[in-house]
């Protein structure tokens, strides 16, 4: 049964990261980025008063990949993008439950940022987080974990904002939940990763690879059969997907790469083994282009899954799986889930996937986690222990907090507190807690405040 609750006050923390090695993906390499914090206060209904928290990276040039912009101006675009998220919210005075404050803000979201030429995706970034924080708080207040709090739908998921679904197929969906206690680590290849040797792919202690394309055909068969060979040096039945990140131009591009993949010998193996290819065209192409037979290999969308429309738009194109990811949206990935079971159930494959653009340990790596886990996604991407130095420059006591209160997920093997990865997966049975996902937050103290954004105009002046 669904809660509703009034917001008092949204405040946004930002901490700066930096990066052990480079993450390059489609256009971009990343050596450091600011990952954001946000703080909640609300009222629940009856209960009184409950603080939530969520946590998310900044990652430039990934929500908005226009040329023109520069790394910083698309991180900017992410602060705008939440500045205005949290101005609507707080305009709302009554109680709400906490996804019809989300539903009935959305679209003034997209349209206030569109005015300020920031894209439907990174416009999504500041309802997304805001929303993470909100539910955090909820669940605090009535004392429920996430996984017993969405099963009972207690956020009020609604089909209000998607019209092919009924209000009964999400309660069902959701009621029927039953949470996954481990998930599989997917190890990111980027671009500028190291394949054989020490710190090449076959030292990862993984059994799942998500592998970045840089769009060319050649180079990229070149590099998977490196790869391919590699991964065969395991000794086991690995399984690998790959991701364009928008890099291939159009269809005749990918159709070369899937010419390689099924006839070329050099990459029999590691062809066998994928599951299935990721956001491959910009996401503007993405839309115009029917996959016809390209289908039959199974790709997903992520880009382009910007809106509430994107994931049936692209099944009539041949895709057959969407992108999970808690910075897009936690509601979203829940519908799209929905989604996906209701066209499975006559037979053909539809499915939502565990992506991770950069989760941190902490916050974020633990709510997006929980939200995999719940969905029913049994492998996920983590790049922020792969990329980030542990906790990065979290203070100590706050990352030993961490580690304390979720012991199954953190240990200290005497280079600091990093995740713990028990055989290639992990654990969730820690993040049963009343919160989302979390019985800490961090230490608000030791927080700078969210940076001032400059204006497109501003940077042009």
């Amino acid at each position: 049964m669904s809660v509703r609750l009034k917001l008092r006050d949204i405040a946004f923390f930002e901490r700066p990261v930096q990066f052990a090695r480079p993450f390059r993906f489609g256009a971009v390499t990343v050596n450091a980025t600011p990952q954001l914090f946000v703080r909640v206060e609300i009222e629940v209904e009856g209960r009184g008063t409950a603080v939530g928290a969520s946590a998310e990276m900044m990652v430039p040039k990934w929500f908005d990949k226009r040329p023109e912009l520069s790394p910083a101006q698309t991180v900017d675009g992410l602060r705008r993008s939440l500045r205005i998220a949290r101005g609507l919210y707080l305009a709302e005075t009554g109680f709400r439950t906490a996804f019809g404050l989300h539903a009935g803000c959305i679209g003034a979201q997209v349209a206030a940022c569109a005015k300020e030429s920031i894209p439907a995706l990174a416009a999504a970034f500041g309802l997304a987080e805001i929303d993470k924080a909100i539910l955090d708080a909820l669940l605090r207040g009535v004392e429920v974990n996430f996984f017993d709090g969405m099963a009972g739908n207690l956020s009020g998921i609604d089909a209000r904002l998607s019209p092919d679904l009924k209000d009964a197929d999400i309660a069902a969906f959701l009621s029927n939940r039953k949470p996954l206690s481990r998930v599989a680590i997917r190890h990111t290849v980027g671009l500028d990763d190291t394949v054989e040797g020490e710190g090449g792919v076959a030292h990862a202690g993984a059994n799942y690879f998500k592998i970045k394309l840089s769009g060319h055909p050649a180079a990229d068969a070149a590099r998977l059969v490196r790869i391919g060979n590699e991964l065969d040096t395991l000794g086991r039945d690995y399984k690998a997907t790959l991701d364009a990140n928008e890099q291939y131009a159009d269809l005749a591009a990918l159709q070369a790469l899937i010419d390689r993949l099924d006839r070329e010998a050099a990459l029999r193996s590691i062809a066998s083994r994928l599951l299935y290819i990721e956001q491959p065209m910009p996401r503007e192409i993405t839309r115009q282009s029917p996959l016809g037979s390209l289908a039959a290999r199974g790709f997903i969308i992520d880009e382009a899954d910007d809106c509430y429309d994107a994931f049936p738009a692209a099944r009539a194109l041949g895709y057959r799986g969407v992108s999970s990811k808690s910075c897009k949206g936690l509601y979203k990935s829940i519908v799209n889930a929905t989604r996906a079971a209701k066209w499975s159930a006559d037979g053909a494959r539809f499915f939502v996937t565990g992506e991770d653009l950069t989760c941190q340990p902490g916050l974020a790596l633990q709510q997006d986690l929980a939200l995999g886990a719940f969905l029913g996604v049994t492998h996920a991407e983590r790049n922020g222990h792969h990329y980030v130095d542990g906790f990065g420059e979290t203070p100590a006591d706050e990352a030993r907090a961490f580690a304390t209160a979720h012991p199954d997920l953190y240990a200290d093997a005497g280079q600091g507190i990093r995740l713990n990865i028990h055989n290639g997966d992990l654990l969730t049975g820690s993040l049963h807690v009343a919160g989302f996902a979390t019985s800490v937050h961090p230490d608000w103290s030791a927080l700078g405040p969210l940076e001032q954004p400059r204006s497109l105009q501003e940077y042009l002046a």
